[in-house]
């Protein structure tokens, strides 16, 4: 690796991380960067998997206010969330490479219309309960949810963060930054669990894996704390922009 090829990777790393940390879909920064400079597809993705996981640790740091008093959902969402990785880390080794390429896509456009709906769809629930009764999370639905997406998440990963948010932001009660929360400490797991079963079992690229993780570290850190900032309307109208940014790439 040059140095330019290690400078480019921190940078794409760093582009990732605060994708991440915001919405998700940073995967689709740093994927084609390693595609780019030669590595084979399966070798890119566990490396890309494993570089991105401290941009995804940083920025569920930046978060760890929201976690007060959820520690019963967060055991419950969190093993969901390893048990999927390490399974979708199976199936990428054992699978055909392309297994996922035609539902990837919907599974986005599925996404971005759910973030944009959830409100309405929130609103919906509540009416069904009685109107003394408080907005509640719905974790019958969103743990098998959570495990759904963490096996993409640990086959392939990239637009992983838009599935789970459009899943968190209707499942779960409070405002769509609590859902971005939980997004990245399910998304680190999930790629942590995931991580375990590819260094165990198959060659990663270490010297990139590391350039990768140096800048997502940074960006991680810096990304989640501007999503802090950001108005909901407006966070929900760049994950549907970021979404359909991810689409066309699948589909180009």
């Amino acid at each position: 690796m040059t140095v330019l090829e290690a400078i480019f990777l921190a940078l794409a790393g760093f582009a990732a991380g605060g994708i991440n940390a915001v919405v998700g879909s940073g995967s689709l920064i740093t994927f084609p960067v390693l595609l780019a400079m030669g590595y084979p597809p399966v070798l890119a993705n566990v490396t890309n998997n494993i570089g991105v996981l401290p941009g995804s640790l940083s920025g569920s740091w930046v978060y760890r206010r929201h976690f007060l008093g959820q520690g019963r959902l967060l055991v419950v969402l969190v093993g969901c969330a390893a048990a999927g990785g390490a399974l979708g880390a199976v199936l990428l080794l054992n699978l055909p490479a392309k297994t996922f390429d035609a539902v990837v896509p919907v599974l986005i456009i599925f996404a971005c219309l759910l973030v944009v709906a959830s409100p309405w769809i929130k609103k919906r629930l509540d009416r069904r309960r009685m109107p003394s009764s408080v907005p509640r999370d719905h974790i019958y639905a969103v743990g098998p949810g959570s495990l759904a997406t963490a096996v993409y998440g640990g086959y392939f990963g990239a637009a992983q963060g838009i599935i789970l948010l459009s899943l968190l932001s209707t499942g779960l009660a409070g405002t769509i930054h609590r859902a971005n929360a939980f997004k990245n400490v399910l998304g680190a797991t999930a790629n942590l669990s995931a991580a375990v079963v590819f260094v165990s079992t198959t060659p990663v690229a270490w010297p990139a894996a590391a350039m990768i993780a140096a800048g997502a570290l940074l960006g991680g850190h810096i990304g989640a704390s501007a999503g802090q900032k950001i108005p909901p309307a407006v966070y929900r109208a760049i994950i549907f922009l970021i979404g359909g940014a991810a689409v066309v790439y699948f589909y180009a």
